[in-house]
């Protein structure tokens, strides 16, 4: 039987971590993982509240003592004050990969004019792929449908698990051997 792959799953939210209101955010992210990969996967779960150190922490502790090679958040993508995720991210990744959100926002403004405020991103710590996602399930799902297509070849480059999908739902890029 195949090794289980473990993927991280942050959410950002200092009222879901208050327990005001339950997390949705985290569970529609292994909803649409589930939907999508073929790989054999384990989420690594996280509730933070909205602060950079905490946010930043478990990023860390994530990729380094964890071992997850994807790393997924939701939340803190904002312009608001205590929305920190991406500076969090950018604290602790080797290099930012700016078309991740480039294409987030491209995608979530067809359904959302508003989209333009969120500051999505993704980076790369050692071998492990960082992604930004809004905090809102259906947002989430957008955003993930654009840029799952490139995270398994991403993953490949930076010697990260190997992810395979299931075509029939999301096909990722992978390079044809010449």
């Amino acid at each position: 039987m195949a090794a289980t792959i473990p993927i991280g799953i942050v959410t950002a939210s200092d009222r879901a971590r208050a327990g005001v209101y339950e997390d949705l955010s985290g569970p529609a992210i292994a909803a649409v993982l589930t939907s999508y990969l073929r790989t054999p996967w384990r989420p690594v779960y996280r509730l933070v509240a909205d602060e950079q150190e905490a946010i930043a922490q478990a990023l860390i502790e994530l990729c380094d003592r964890e071992g997850c090679g994807l790393v997924v958040t939701t939340g803190g993508t904002g312009p608001a004050p205590r929305d920190v995720t991406p500076e969090a991210t950018a604290a602790v990744c080797d290099k930012m990969l700016p078309g991740f959100g480039e294409l987030m926002r491209a995608v979530s403004l067809r359904e959302v004019p508003t989209a333009i405020l969120s500051r999505q991103t993704a980076g790369i710590r050692g071998r492990s792929l960082l992604v930004n996602l809004p905090g809102k399930p259906k947002s989430i799902e957008t955003c993930l449908a654009a840029v799952f297509p490139a995270i398994p070849y991403a993953l490949d480059l930076i010697g990260g698990p190997y992810l395979e999908t299931d075509p029939a739902v999301v096909a990722c890029f992978r390079p044809q051997p010449k």
